[in-house]
């Protein structure tokens, strides 16, 4: 089986090209930036992961996603190799998006951009020792429906 769910933020504006022909495919290339559970003194807290859209995943990236903006993303990993101008052989590990949508609300997003990327509610670190921010963080802009008001518990 070969699946892959991430969640991070676009790093830049996605720019979508077609393919030539007949039928012309839309194709939407992004990174995502995946902040890492857990790290080592030293190392990098982050991964900057490819990954490639085709068709309307692709249109609707690029007409709604931005930078800055938080996905959660399913797909599959895919290598490939090409050989560049140089005649050097270039490898390549990118994630083959097969779901993708947001991952926090637009006005939080907003605000996330706004702020330099950092919310104001919420800091990862605080969250570790502040449940209370926490959960006004996941809150996001929805509302509490209470133990009451769902249907099937």
């Amino acid at each position: 089986m070969n699946k892959v769910i991430l969640m991070g933020r676009v790093t830049k504006d996605i720019d979508v090209k077609y393919t030539a022909g007949d039928n012309p495919t839309a194709t939407a290339r992004y990174t995502l930036a995946v902040k890492r559970r857990f790290s080592r003194e030293g190392e990098q807290d982050t991964d900057f992961i490819n990954c490639v859209a085709f068709g309307k995943q692709a249109e609707f990236a690029g007409k709604y996603f931005k930078q800055g903006t938080k996905l959660l993303v399913c797909g599959r990993i895919q290598t490939r190799s090409y050989t560049n101008r140089n005649n050097v052989k270039v490898y390549v590990t990118e994630v083959v998006i097969e779901e993708q949508d947001f991952a926090e609300s637009k006005a939080v997003n907003q605000q996330n951009n706004n702020s330099g990327g950092v919310s104001s509610k919420y800091n990862a670190n605080q969250g570790r020792h502040n449940p209370q921010a926490l959960e006004q963080s996941l809150a996001g802009g929805f509302t509490d429906v209470g133990d009451n008001d769902i249907p099937f518990l």
